[in-house]
This record gives structure tokens, C-alpha cells and sequence, in this order.
């Protein structure tokens, strides 16, 4: 019988983890996962633990769901996969017109590729293409916002700003123009986030009367960016970005790739500012944590500025293996009939209200800097002073101090640096969120401590 010591060594000896240090595993142990049933995972020594962060953002109604199980099970009696260029099936016809359907206004093209990264780079392809197919070949940069994250393929990294992910490959990225962001933990006390994101928005004002005619696009993560600690902003900002975008003859690209699909308390971020961007890029809730697929929507006048003779060479050639695969549209079409069939955004402001009633207290702690939250989203910032915000320095890694606390009560709680979130499936029962509090807190106190 397998156990978590036979598999943790087979692992250690051929398997390269993401984002992580592999040296760590050495005092810190791998958690060889067995099985999953809703919010629960259970190893193979038989300990269980509740998957507080969806496995990376990704899950949505609970592991091993019957209904997108059976979705799978129905596509692979028809079709695993076929070329989508020069052919077609009736999953990704389908699953483009329900998104078409879901979506903010004049959404009306999907563009499919494998996961999220992928998906950032053909919103910035597509973007530069656009301009060079309507005649303003200068129009080739980007604007990104100060904190703010898109992936790790060297297109998605170059136009994010964390430094962690970004500084070593300085030297293959594009440069892109910088703008400080609205994130609303920098507010003045006593500020609203509203009224912070207004003030913030001169900035980018003032960067597209100057850039302008060489920006092809504004990126952004709406109302949270969630590589960059969780850090929040209100949904004016999205507005004004808007308009702005109209106004100076910028694309605005939304990276809803994390925050889509229920996690902000709308089914789509853009809905709190009543917007719609150029291009949506969107993944991992997609397909319910299930497999890789990913979409760019965008708008007709994006797709007529490519539909012309071939000889013109104005084409989009741009492809991946699998884009549009038959069983991946078919989840996503399952996960569409959940939120269609349940009231699942109504149920999950329930247990949004109840994440933030079990953490009210946090909000007391001496080295709790904020507790914020958006929807099913609720982050809590360690700092080693709460007067002055004084973070403690990074070296420390206090947050892996909560992370191994979790593991042995029953809890997946992957702190990023000094930040406590939680971002659980939304099939968490508030028994389940009342112990992640409980966890959190605990875990908490002995990660302050000298």
C-alpha cells in the first residue's frame, strides 16, 4: 500500500515543483494528495485537509463533483480532441455561445487557448495586431499597474510588476509602461477606497495624454490582485479606465483570470463598474478546477480588423495543440450549468458575509495590518507593526509559520509572504469556514511570535 513517505521520496527524486524552493522540502514535507470529495483532500496516510485556496484559485464547486464528472465521462464516449483549425465540434461552438451569453456586452468572439499565461499573451498579441492591421504599426506598447501580476510566460510576466516573479528575467521582457495602481491598502486613514481610487486615477490619466499614441493596450486585474498579496480596489477605477481608454484610443484588456466566475460577488468583476473590455481573458474557474483551458472574448470590431484575404497576411497565427479541447469545453459547459441551475452567486454572498464575520476579531490584532475582503475573497495582512504598517522583513518567511500550523488541523492555508487568505471552493459549509478562522487565527499567533 502506498503511504505519504513512499510517494514523497519517488517524488523528491524526478519531480520539479512550481514556484517553489525545493531546498524547503527538506524541513518542510510534500503532501502526497490521494483523493478529493468537495472542499476536502485526504493523503494517502489518511489525514485530511481543507483545500482553503481552490488549489490555486481554480476550484469551484468542490473536488470529484458529480455533475462535471459525469460531463467528462459523456465527452470521452464522442470525442477527446480534434484540430480546431479547419475543424470544429459542437462543445466549443456551444461553450462560445454561452459565453457570448454570460459575459459583459459585445463579448461576441472567443479565442481558446491552455491556461491563463496563454491567454494573456494572445489578449497582447491580438492587441498589437490590431493596431498594425488598422494602419498605427507605433502603437506597440503596454501600460501595467504598480503590484499587479498576469503570468509567467515572458509576454504575461513582462507587463506584470511583482518582483519576485519578474526581476530575474529582466533582461527577455519587453518594457512596458508603469503607472502606480489603486490599491486601497495605501489609503490615507480615514480615506474610502472610493475616494482613494479616484485621487489614484490621475496617474493613469496623466500616462495616456502622454502615451497614448504608442500604448496599444491597458492591462489590469479587476478589483483584486491576487498574486500581489490581495491587494483590493474599488470598481470606480475600472470606470474611469474606461472612458479613459475610450477617450485617448487605448484597448483595455481585463485579466479575469483569478476574480471571474463568482470569486468578487458578481460572475464577472467588470459587472461592479458596468463595464465591458476589449479583451477578457479568462481561465481556471472556467473549467472548475478540472483542466487546462482558457478564452480571450473580445468584440467583432477586433475581429474584422483580421478577416481579409489571405494574401493580405492579416490573419491572427497564432495556435496552441490543444486549444478548444473537446473535454475541457465540456467542463466549462457543466461549471455554465451549475451557476445556471444554483443560485451560486446569492449562496456564496451568504458565506462571504460569514468568512468575514469568523475573522471580525483580526481585525484587533496588534500585528494585523487590514483584513479586507471582495466576495469569496478575504485576505488578512500580517505586519510586524500595526500603527506604522512596518511589514516584517521577508527573510523572515512568517507566513510559512501559518502554513505548517494548517497542515496538521486539517487545512490548506498558503499564505502569500505575509498575507492569510482564503478563497475556498463554494461548496464550504460554514462549520468549515468557522474552523479555517479558528486555524487562521491560531496560526496566526505563533507566526507574530520573536
Amino acid at each position: 500500500m502506498t503511504t505519504n513517505a513512499e510517494l514523497r521520496e519517488r517524488d523528491l527524486k524526478r519531480v520539479w515543483h512550481p514556484c517553489t524552493q525545493m531546498k524547503d522540502h527538506e524541513f518542510l514535507p510534500l503532501i502526497p494528495i490521494k483523493s478529493g470529495k468537495g472542499v476536502w483532500l485526504e493523503d494517502f496516510d489518511g489525514n485530511r485537509y481543507i483545500d482553503a485556496v481552490s488549489s490555486w484559485w481554480v476550484n469551484l464547486f468542490g473536488h470529484s463533483h458529480p455533475y462535471i464528472n459525469d460531463a467528462i465521462k459523456s465527452q470521452l464516449e464522442q470525442l477527446e480532441h480534434v484540430i480546431l483549425a479547419g475543424f470544429t465540434h459542437e462543445p466549443v461552438v456551444r461553450l462560445s455561445e454561452r459565453l457570448a451569453e454570460v459575459t459583459p456586452a459585445g463579448l461576441n468572439k472567443c479565442f481558446y487557448a491552455d491556461n491563463g499565461s496563454s491567454a494573456v499573451e494572445v489578449a497582447l498579441k491580438m492587441s498589437f495586431h490590431y493596431w498594425r492591421n488598422s494602419g498605427k504599426p507605433n502603437k506597440t506598447r503596454f501600460i501595467n499597474l504598480s503590484n499587479s501580476y498576469h503570468g509567467e510566460t515572458l509576454g504575461a510576466l513582462a507587463v506584470g510588476d511583482v518582483a519576485l516573479y519578474k526581476e530575474t528575467y529582466n533582461a527577455l521582457l519587453n518594457p512596458v509602461i508603469n503607472v502606480p495602481g489603486p490599491d486601497c491598502f495605501h489609503r490615507e486613514a480615514g480615506e474610502s477606497w472610493e475616494a482613494y481610487c479616484r485621487r489614484q486615477f490621475a496617474h493613469m490619466e496623466e500616462t495616456l495624454q502622454k502615451h497614448a499614441h504608442e500604448t496599444a493596450a491597458v492591462i489590469i486585474e479587476p478589483l483584486v490582485q491576487c498574486a500581489g498579496s490581495m491587494r483590493m480596489h474599488h470598481p470606480v477605477y475600472l470606470k474611469l479606465l474606461r472612458e479613459a481608454c475610450d477617450r485617448h484610443g487605448v484597448h483595455l484588456i481585463a485579466d479575469e483570470i483569478a476574480v471571474g466566475f463568482g470569486r468578487t460577488g458578481t460572475m464577472f468583476a467588470c459587472e461592479q463598474a458596468d463595464i465591458s473590455p476589449d479583451f477578457l481573458c479568462l481561465s481556471k474557474g472556467l473549467t472548475a478546477g478540472y483542466l487546462p483551458l482558457s478564452v480571450v472574448m473580445t468584440h467583432d470590431f477586433i475581429y474584422d480588423a483580421f478577416y481579409d484575404d489571405y494574401a493580405t497576411m492579416r490573419a491572427f497565427l497564432h495556435s496552441h495543440s490543444y486549444t478548444g479541447n473537446p473535454i475541457g469545453c465540456s467542463v466549462a459547459l457543466a461549471t455554465l450549468d451549475l451557476f445556471q441551475n444554483q443560485p451560486v452567486i446569492e449562496q456564496n454572498k451568504r458565506l462571504a458575509a460569514c468568512m468575514r464575520e469568523h475573522t471580525a476579531h483580526f481585525d484587533d490584532h496588534p500585528n494585523v495590518a487590514e483584513v479586507r475582503q471582495t466576495g469569496m475573497i478575504l485576505a488578512i495582512e500580517m505586519v510586524q507593526d500595526k500603527a506604522s504598517r512596518t511589514p516584517f522583513p521577508w527573510q523572515e518567511r512568517r507566513g510559512i509559520r501559518v502554513y505548517e500550523h494548517a497542515l496538521k488541523n486539517q487545512a490548506l492555508l498558503r499564505p502569500l509572504g505575509n498575507v492569510i487568505y482564503f478563497m475556498p471552493p463554494y461548496v464550504i459549509s460554514e462549520d468549515e469556514i468557522a474552523h479555517l478562522a479558528k486555524v487562521a487565527w491560531d496560526g496566526l499567533q505563533l507566526a507574530v511570535k520573536d
